[in-house]
């Protein structure tokens, strides 16, 4: 699995890559997870729909993402909004 932050310009930057099977990598990708929503990112899981449009389902927990999710993708809050 790749966890991955979009930057505007620049594209996806890689954060963390390991395997859910090895005990040490599954930790370390746990941590980099928490540490881009603890800076107020959002996460999201890259699906493909039926019909092969590609779509992105929101996560907020390392729990959510599928086991089998090639990448997490983490993009900021869009800024201003009503409240």
């Amino acid at each position: 699995m790749k966890l991955l932050r979009l930057k505007p310009g620049h594209g996806e930057v890689l954060l963390a890559e390991g395997d859910l099977e090895v005990p040490a990598q599954e930790a370390e990708l746990i941590a980099a997870f928490r540490r881009e929503l603890d800076a107020g990112m959002w996460a999201a899981v890259p699906t493909t729909s039926p019909q092969g449009r590609r779509e992105a389902e929101m996560v907020k927990s390392f729990h959510d993402v599928p086991r089998d999710a090639e990448r997490v993708i983490f993009f900021p809050r869009a800024a201003g909004g009503a409240r």
